[in-house]
């Protein structure tokens, strides 16, 4: 039974470089999950359920035209969780009306946290970790076009490796 996810890459230099960062942190899955902006989180979904999910995804990519994202400084989800993550302060509506389409039909199911659009850097470390980063990528900026989104499936081995790309618009 694969897991799914979907999301927007966050492109270089500014992808590598936080992922690179996130390595280097010590996050043990830092190589394993490609910098992005998640719409749908991880899905375990069958075999048979993947053909829905592709054309669903693709009505969906048809209805959300191209929009710039821009990211700076930093946030967190503690004490809740144990995230830090870069700030999406510019594509915010854009990722959330996407976000709130793709997570619609075969996708469609109760959600943990309330949407908020980010980009993680620190996930389950310890607390010095967690407040370097927070401190360190405080001026942290980026800019980007996003003009698609990705299906990934995870793969023990390699980690996040994206199955399909959806153009927008």
């Amino acid at each position: 039974m694969p897991t799914i996810g979907i999301s927007i890459a966050v492109p270089d230099p500014c992808g590598t470089r936080l992922q690179d960062y996130r390595v280097e942190l010590g996050d043990p899955l830092g190589r394993m999950i490609p910098t992005h902006i998640t719409l749908a989180p991880p899905y375990d979904v069958s075999d048979d359920d993947l053909p829905a999910i592709v054309e669903h995804l693709a009505q969906v990519s048809t209805r959300h035209g191209a929009f710039r994202v821009q990211l700076r400084g930093t946030g967190t989800f503690r004490p809740v969780s144990s995230v830090v993550f870069v700030n999406v302060v510019e594509g915010i509506s854009q990722c959330e009306q996407l976000a709130e389409d793709v997570r619609r039909g075969p996708l469609e199911g109760d959600s943990t946290f309330p949407y908020h659009p980010h980009v993680t850097v620190a996930h389950d470390l310890a607390d010095d970790l967690l407040d370097r980063a927070f401190s360190e990528l405080d001026d942290f900026r980026c800019d980007f076009e996003v003009g698609q989104f990705h299906l990934y499936v995870h793969d023990e081995r390699d980690g996040w490796q994206v199955s399909r790309t959806f153009g927008l618009g």
